[in-house]
């Protein structure tokens, strides 16, 4: 049997760069479950822009070069069609405050068939996902 795999968005990959981190034993424990990942470009800049100013540039980049060559892991490429769809729905849900970068992640779990994203960001319940890091 397949496991449907889980969109891993910013709020995973910096809980698990920080140990001070109030999801990162959660995150730690999900690391484990088998389940394959999938992420964005757009994620992982949001995540080296959200520690550029901190000691944690090396370790953001080993994370992403062993991320490229790691067996269960895809991230979708930043492309024209995928920034253009996500402000689509930026424009349109005026109404909620969701960013950019979340705005293509939902389009990449839409055209994935994704329901379960490792988040601890409720913009992911509202948009009609499961967060799973979610107190």
């Amino acid at each position: 049997m397949s496991t449907a795999p889980w969109f891993a968005d910013t709020f995973f990959f910096l809980a698990l760069l920080n140990a001070g981190d109030g999801s990162h034993r959660r995150a730690l424990s999900l690391c484990d479950a088998d389940v394959p990942i999938v992420t964005s470009e757009f994620v992982l800049i949001e995540v080296a822009d959200g520690v550029s100013r901190t000691h944690g540039r090396s370790r953001v980049a080993g994370l992403f070069r062993e991320m490229n060559t790691a067996d269960g892991i895809k991230v979708v490429p930043c492309s024209s069609s995928l920034f253009k769809q996500g402000l689509d729905l930026y424009a349109r849900r005026r109404d909620k405050e969701w960013s950019l970068t979340d705005c293509t992640s939902f389009v990449i779990m839409e055209e994935f068939g994704l329901e379960e994203a490792l988040t601890g960001d409720r913009h992911f319940v509202q948009a009609g996902f499961q967060a799973l890091l979610l107190n």
